[in-house]
């Protein structure tokens, strides 16, 4: 994989959204977060641009995303947030640039278009926080996405309470991100090969039974199959029908990979959580689970 080139102070980075709308006043703190770090910002025309929920449509986000691509000045993309609206553009964005100079693209949630196709391309990117709400997120969110995007060594551990962890320590290349979107991409150019990889997966605000169904989804399309390690991020407010599912997004999750032996933790801090650390996708990690503690090394 190609890691594109760690940031240095003076560094540029641009701030578009390739899917919600998103106000000026809305991504303040992150533009005043960057320049403390002493790097400069260039806004994209897509920051205050609106078609319905859109930021702007679909031409402007293509131009915009790809003159952020195009311009050498430009060290990183940090989309301002997500929503829905990035696989209406992936197909119409040229690579050919990018894959000369790569750069840092970095977001999470509909951003897992991104990150998924350009994995195929053979390049790292970051899951991470994004402008949008950034004030709502912990300090250890924060500093994660400053020391992947300075190249400082970083470790996530944390202890989770789930007894339904299943213990070990594997090796592989971290991938994945929002499950819905990992879903909607099977069978495309975007979706991914995990054979002997690390998954990460999270989502908000699903029902129980579309969870199982998009994991079944992914077992039919043999996701799980050879794959090293599952990741299991915030499952954030699952919704139940009036007549209960029975089983929790864990439980549900568990059920759907229990013919597979490899290890599985749960309540990763990163997703729709206030805790949301920085994943460095097409990485070569170390993760190791034991009783409640768990430990990714990148």
């Amino acid at each position: 994989m190609i890691t594109p080139d760690i940031l240095q102070i003076g560094d540029t980075v641009a701030i578009v959204s390739t899917a919600g709308k998103v106000s000026l006043k809305e991504i303040q703190t992150s533009i005043v977060l960057l320049k403390q770090w002493r790097l400069r910002v260039k806004l994209g025309v897509t920051i205050d641009a609106e078609d319905n929920q859109f930021a702007g449509n679909d031409a402007l986000r293509v131009k915009d995303f790809q003159q952020m691509m195009d311009d050498p000045k430009v060290k990183a993309i940090w989309c301002a947030r997500g929503g829905y609206g990035t696989v209406r553009i992936i197909d119409q964005l040229d690579f050919s640039s990018f894959m000369k100079t790569p750069k840092w693209i970095i977001g999470y949630s509909d951003v897992t278009v991104l990150h998924s196709h350009i994995h195929n391309l053979g390049v790292e990117t970051l899951h991470a926080q994004m402008p949008f709400e950034i004030e709502d997120k912990t300090d250890a969110s924060i500093n994660s996405l400053k020391q992947a995007l300075f190249g400082e060594s970083y470790y996530i551990t944390y202890s989770s309470k789930i007894n339904i962890q299943r213990k070990g320590t594997v090796n592989g290349q971290l991938i994945g991100g929002n499950l819905s979107i990992l879903y909607s991409l099977c069978g495309s150019t975007s979706g991914i090969n995990t054979r002997g990889k690390i998954l990460f997966i999270e989502d908000l605000d699903e029902y129980l039974y579309h969870l199982d169904r998009m994991l079944q989804n992914l077992k039919r399309n043999k996701i799980f199959e050879n794959l090293s390690g599952l990741i299991v991020g915030g499952m954030t407010k699952m919704q139940d029908n009036s007549i209960p599912y029975g089983r929790s997004a864990e439980e549900i999750i568990r059920d759907i990979v229990t013919e597979y032996d490899f290890p599985i933790c749960f309540n990763f801090p990163a997703g729709h959580v206030e805790d949301n650390r920085a994943l460095i996708f097409g990485r070569n990690v170390q993760l190791n689970i034991s009783d409640r503690k768990v430990q990714l090394r990148f």
